[in-house]
């Protein structure tokens, strides 16, 4: 089996509901441009208050395989 070699990029999901779906939302823009993902680490939960609700923000470093050839 040859080697693998993987990558971590740090990316930063948005949304108006909740972590998790802050989570969801970076997870699916990274997939159409980064393909082989292969897990997350949240590095940092914050948010502001956008008119009066809040708008959550989470930071991931997301890894993936890098191609073999």
């Amino acid at each position: 089996m040859p080697d693998k070699t993987y990558k971590k990029v740090e990316i930063v999901g948005v949304s108006e509901d909740s972590i998790e779906k802050a989570v969801e939302n970076a997870h699916k823009k990274a997939s159409q441009s980064i393909h082989n993902l292969r897990w997350f680490e949240v590095q940092e939960i914050r948010g502001n208050f956008e008119l009066g609700k809040p708008l959550y923000q989470v930071t991931l470093k997301v890894g993936f395989r890098l191609d073999e050839n």
